[in-house]
């Protein structure tokens, strides 16, 4: 121990102040590569933002934040192996991960070590299996599903309309819970599918969409694969009205749809960027040349979140921060967040937007 104290130059007493000092590691996950890579480049922006607002102002209980990225590609494995990763990084919160898929696997993980996360994952499942340390900081699939399949039944009366799923947790939960809500204000769908998610080939759904005289697709999964069907559809002739859920928020629709985002619409909560409390956060990043829209806000306000807990808690500790979390509001960009007891979202809202040019308008 002499030799290790003499070699580093540090006194006992240094050496257990820079113990005491270290950071605190937070993290989030999510796709920062592949086909979703966008939504990624949100979150991170989001929680970049957040953490140096955050340890501009001292910290968290007087200790600088330190982020943490973990790149899942929304593949499941990959997921695992992120949320593993993090736990021996010893981060202390995370936010993530994106796609459901993801994030049902990976919060186990992070339950057993005792590690709370907020998620904007939407599917049911992620609050539905008893963890106590999840904090969901978005409304669920069901819900949503709901407002979209009832405002396609009563916008829509009488045309033919095809639900349409990627197989994914997100995406499958949602078509379901879409036509669910189609079907509960009279509105049956003509055709129930399923297609492959990263294929770049959707001529033979298009056939079946053109045959069915199909007018209006509500489809469950991800912005990448509605642009590929727009697309292919237009070419084919068709005029397709798509409503989708969340993940339509995202503006790389507009390039890869090739002119025709104009005509989907989605659910998504509130705009964030309206919210008052967040018109300075909102105007930094504008300054910083970064629009923050889709999942930027979800991201600042999940370290806003964490902030907040740890400061009412006066620790970090998974236990005062589970309880914290549990039971408190709390103030962020998006607005105010509390938790049931399964952690979901207490006053969670859905409205419906639409693509207009390069912005997407609140519809409803």
């Amino acid at each position: 121990m002499k030799q290790l104290i003499a070699m580093t130059g540090l006194g006992l007493g240094a050496l257990f102040t820079a113990q005491a000092h270290a950071d605190y590691s937070v993290a989030i996950a999510g796709p920062m590569t592949g086909a979703y890579a966008s939504a990624g480049e949100q979150i991170k922006r989001g929680a970049e933002m957040a953490v140096a607002d955050i340890n501009a102002k001292g910290g968290v209980l007087g200790q600088k934040l330190k982020l943490e990225i973990g790149d899942d590609a929304c593949d499941p494995k990959q997921a695992v192996s992120v949320a593993n990763a993090m736990v021996n990084k010893k981060i202390v919160f995370m936010h993530g991960h994106w796609c459901s898929s993801s994030t049902i696997p990976a919060s186990d993980i992070y339950n057993e070590a005792q590690i709370p996360m907020a998620t904007v994952s939407t599917n049911p499942q992620v609050t539905e299996r008893g963890l106590k340390n999840i904090f969901r900081i978005m409304g669920r699939d069901d819900q949503q599903g709901g407002i979209a399949g009832g405002y396609i039944a009563s916008h829509f009366a009488g045309k033919k309309v095809a639900v349409i799923d990627d197989k994914s947790a997100y995406g499958k939960g949602l078509a379901d819970e879409m036509a669910k809500g189609m079907t509960a204000k009279g509105l049956k769908p003509t055709l129930r599918e399923s297609i492959t998610a990263g294929e770049k080939d959707y001529s033979g759904l298009v056939s079946k969409l053109k045959a069915a005289n199909v007018e209006v697709l509500a489809y469950g999964g991800y912005h990448t694969e509605v642009a590929l069907i727009l697309r292919q559809a237009k070419q084919a002739g068709m005029k397709l009205t798509v409503m989708g859920g969340d993940t339509m928020s995202n503006n790389e629709l507009v390039t890869a749809a090739g002119g025709n985002a104009d005509s989907v619409m989605f659910t998504f909560a509130p705009d964030a960027r309206a919210n008052p409390a967040a018109a300075e956060v909102v105007k930094q990043f504008r300054n910083a040349k970064v629009e923050p829209d889709g999942y930027v806000l979800y991201a600042y306000a999940a370290m806003q979140l964490f902030q907040q807990a740890a400061t009412q808690a006066k620790s970090v500790k998974y236990g005062d921060l589970q309880k914290a979390l549990s039971s408190g509001t709390f103030n962020t960009v998006v607005g105010k967040l509390s938790f049931d007891a399964k952690g979901n979202l207490k006053a969670p809202g859905f409205v419906v937007y639409q693509w207009k040019g390069n912005k997407y308008e609140m519809v409803k």
